[in-house]
């Protein structure tokens, strides 16, 4: 078995579910009766970042708390939202930005190589812009590797893609 095997580590966000999601959010807030008459609401800029706005800190948190429901029931992780701090806006509302992160950033993608090459399995780990190429000999090692990554995740949301053997 000389042939080479490898994999593609990523950390992405599906947008459409994310946006599934947020008409979701907007919906249970337009019904709720702790939301009646209040200003609250969410706004995805472009496909980077949501802009949520409510009157205050408390029901700020609400609407935060219904939007990750509604996240974690369409199948987005939520390791993948970056908070921003809450901030005052116009007539006494509040407002914070949440941005979605999509890719892995460099710093997070040396630390999943170090912790490759730490654990000694004969596996290459190769940054590739904003992703991962792990490759190898033997399936088996790629496999642990993956178990390794899973545990290791440095706080992302890791999907393995594009297998070839």
């Amino acid at each position: 078995m000389a042939s080479e095997c490898s994999f593609d580590v990523v950390s992405k966000v599906d947008m459409a579910e994310v946006k599934n999601a947020v008409a979701q959010a907007m919906k249970e807030i337009s019904q709720r009766y702790d939301f009646k008459g209040s200003a609250s609401e969410i706004e995805l800029k472009d496909d980077a970042s949501l802009h949520l706005k409510s009157d205050d800190e408390v029901k700020l948190k609400a609407v935060v708390d219904v939007l990750q429901s509604k996240l974690f029931k369409r199948g987005v992780s939520i390791k993948n939202l970056e908070y921003g701090k809450v901030e005052a806006a116009t007539k006494g509302t509040v407002r914070q930005e949440i941005k979605l992160l999509q890719g892995i950033p460099g710093e997070k993608a040396k630390g999943l190589v170090k912790v490759l090459k730490d654990s000694k399995l004969k596996v290459q780990a190769a940054i590739q812009g904003d992703q991962l190429r792990v490759s190898g000999k033997n399936k088996d090692d790629l496999q642990e590797a993956m178990a390794l990554l899973k545990k290791n995740d440095q706080g992302l949301e890791l999907q393995f893609t594009n297998f070839r053997s």
